[in-house]
């Protein structure tokens, strides 16, 4: 894909300069060591604040779920926009998802398909990764979603 037709994509969801969240601690939104480029927890904000807080099982479904985890990977596409800029990727690598859940629920890998999907939209070949999937008993803020990135730069 030219990087003329991934401007374009991302521009059409909404990706480039896109106001992604600051750091909510000691740490930096984008790490790069070498040639790897490390993106830090990303939430599903956006402008109005944290979407789909609570748990699986308990107040959101696995709908719901997918939609916050497609945020959460809009938001770590648009740290790499504003810290390093996509002329630079040469493809995604991992991510981490971690996510909230109560009593018998189990469909945590739909949930994480919403940010899976949402990488090979943008990204297409490039956004092929590996993935891990971790239940956690609690978020900051309550967030259902969480996620980290690593990315292969020139």
């Amino acid at each position: 894909m030219s990087f003329e037709a991934l401007q374009a994509k991302l521009k059409e969801k909404g990706i480039s300069g896109r106001v992604v969240p600051n750091p909510g601690g000691s740490y930096v939104a984008v790490n790069v060591r070498g040639n790897i480029a490390y993106v830090a927890i990303q939430f599903p904000i956006e402008a109005t604040g944290l979407q789909f807080p609570g748990k699986f099982g308990e107040n959101l479904t696995t709908a719901e779920g997918y939609q916050a985890a497609r945020i959460a990977a809009m938001n770590v596409l648009g740290q790499i926009d504003k810290h390093l800029g996509f002329e630079r990727i040469e493809g995604l690598n991992h991510i981490d998802v971690y996510y909230t859940a109560n009593g018998d629920w189990n469909e945590a890998p739909k949930v994480v398909d919403g940010a899976s999907d949402l990488f090979l939209e943008i990204l297409g070949d490039a956004g092929k990764h590996t993935r891990a999937i971790l239940g956690v008993e609690r978020l900051p803020n309550r967030a259902c979603v969480a996620l980290t990135a690593s990315f292969t730069i020139r």
